[in-house]
């Protein structure tokens, strides 16, 4: 097996990549990381150089791959090392480069080091790992941090010596219900009323919701959206992190997994929420307003994205990032995981032992929340 760097997705062809990525997460698919290339969310300028990791077999043919960047900031990977890097720079040290593998700008676990049907994945697996280290070297990286991996690849990267750091998210997950109404009907009355109270506000004051799909988002469309979007990261005195043209190649590349809730009030937009379709996934991505108003950050971020999973039978939501509030509204906690190879032993020493205090703060934080659940009690507790 033969492992090598490239500087692009477009060197490997969709339909290979994509053989490799599965349908069913949208984030990896070829279309999706081409399309942030190619609308310059990374590359040149952008702090986010590609260097997609490969491995082929004897044949030549795709083996495995690695979604990898090489990062000069830590912005925009939701998993926040900005206190490594400050501790590097008053020891001085460069932290950065530093490679990351995972998607940019996507805070969702999913798989990271693919490989092909058939194969033994260990093997692949081990051999990208490898490929990582060597390259970390090649380039003068202070690390490769796998940002929200899948279990099994948790385990890999350990034998591998990563060290696993855990963070806390909130959920939703489909009990199967028939309707919202059903939803609402394993809270407590409290927190039932309280939910309904919030979207009662929100039709009272006159907005209402229409659902855009990919295929309707048009450049007409999305010059009206995206300013609402753009407003948020604004707020926050930065630039957005996904331009005008990453949406529109997204919606003629992906349209099946791209979908928008927007909020119209007198017939214009007030609020929009942004979400991305996987096989049995709704992955809540980012949202904006142009006022306001009551309750409306719940009713277009959370409540919609729990109706549309419902109608459309997905058995997951995963909202974003961060978030108690989220609870309160029918989210439950998850634990989420990165992991991290540091190339000076002195600092990995330093971090492990601050992961492993890190860990146990998140597992208690995780325990306490859901004490706060809306659900009623079954008779386990």
């Amino acid at each position: 097996m033969r492992t090598r760097t490239l500087a692009s997705i477009d060197e490997i062809p969709a339909a290979a990549w994509n053989a490799l990525a599965g349908e069913r997460y949208p984030f990896l698919r070829h279309e999706f990381l081409a399309a942030l290339e190619h609308q310059h969310c990374v590359g040149a300028g952008t702090g986010w150089t590609p260097r997609i990791v490969i491995a082929e077999d004897a044949r030549g043919e795709l083996a495995g791959a690695a979604p990898c960047y090489e990062k000069s900031h830590s912005r925009g990977e939701f998993v926040f090392d900005f206190s490594w890097a400050r501790a590097y720079q008053q020891a001085g040290l460069p932290y950065y480069p530093k490679l990351v593998v995972g998607v940019p700008f996507s805070p969702v676990t999913g798989r990271r080091m693919l490989a092909a049907s058939g194969l033994d994945a260990v093997a692949v697996r081990g051999a990208l790992v490898h490929h990582l280290h060597q390259l970390a070297e090649e380039r003068s990286c202070s690390s490769v941090h796998v940002l929200f991996p899948t279990a099994e690849e948790n385990a890999a990267l350990a034998d591998a010596g990563f060290m696993k750091r855990s963070d806390c998210q909130f959920h939703w997950h489909n009990a199967g219900y028939a309707s919202f109404d059903q939803f609402l009907e394993s809270f407590t009355a409290d927190k039932r009323k309280k939910s309904k109270r919030e979207r009662r506000r929100v039709e009272e004051a006159g907005i209402r919701f229409e659902t855009v799909a990919g295929a309707e988002l048009d450049a007409k469309t999305w010059n009206d959206l995206y300013p609402l979007y753009a407003d948020t990261f604004a707020r926050h005195g930065h630039a957005p992190y996904l331009t005008r043209g990453f949406f529109l190649e997204l919606a003629r590349a992906m349209p099946a997994c791209l979908m928008l809730k927007v909020a119209t009030l007198d017939g214009a937009a007030v609020g929009l929420a942004i979400y991305l379709v996987g096989g049995d996934t709704l992955y809540g991505r980012y949202w904006g307003t142009s006022g306001n108003h009551h309750s409306l950050h719940f009713e277009t971020c959370y409540y919609q994205g729990i109706d549309y999973c419902i109608e459309h039978r997905l058995q997951h939501f995963e909202p974003g990032t961060q978030g108690e509030h989220k609870v309160a509204r029918g989210f439950v906690p998850a634990t989420v995981y990165s992991n991290h190879w540091i190339v000076d032993r002195r600092f990995a020493a330093a971090i492990a032992d601050y992961l492993e205090r890190e860990g146990a703060e998140v597992e208690r934080y995780a325990d306490l929340v859901r004490e706060h659940v809306p659900y009623k009690r079954g008779p386990a507790g």
